[in-house]
């Protein structure tokens, strides 16, 4: 059975909402038997991670950097998973008012620090959410889903 560790932090409506899209993407009846383990990024543990086969990630722009939360979960996490988790698939999503390029630089360096395989181009935007960025959530993570499979 595919483990997929789904970690987030989503304090707003419109992060809730974007969260709740790629859960029901790791869902999908198509994609069998798929373990979901949901945490908030401030409550997950590196056995957490270490229990997972795929990654998906979420997170708002704080001033233009991820937050302090998934900040705190890779602080925590990283050098105890670095190794054993390399080469596993992820994928993420951005949120933010006005900018995100720190939050880009800083996913993107800590997950190629980290040795995972992206699987699916990340959803990175600004602004209200849509119906299209809710569909590319639900896409994005049944696309790491299936491809730890």
């Amino acid at each position: 059975m595919v483990n997929v560790l789904l970690v987030h932090h989503s304090p707003s409506t419109a992060t809730k909402r974007i969260a709740e899209a790629a859960l029901a993407g790791l869902r999908l009846p198509e994609l069998g038997d798929i373990d979901v383990t949901v945490r908030p990024a401030l409550d997950t543990s590196v056995d957490d991670v270490l229990a997972a086969d795929a990654y998906v990630l979420g997170t708002t722009a704080n001033f233009g950097y991820i937050s302090g939360a998934l900040k705190h979960f890779f602080d925590t996490t990283y050098d105890a998973v670095r190794e054993p988790t390399a080469g596993r698939p992820f994928s993420y999503w951005i949120h933010g008012g006005y900018d995100t390029t720190g939050a880009e630089t800083a996913m993107s360096q800590i997950t190629t620090g980290l040795g995972w395989k992206l699987a699916f181009d990340p959803l990175v935007f600004t602004g209200e959410v849509s119906d299209s960025h809710l569909e590319a959530a639900t896409e994005l993570a049944a696309t790491v889903a299936a491809s730890a499979g």
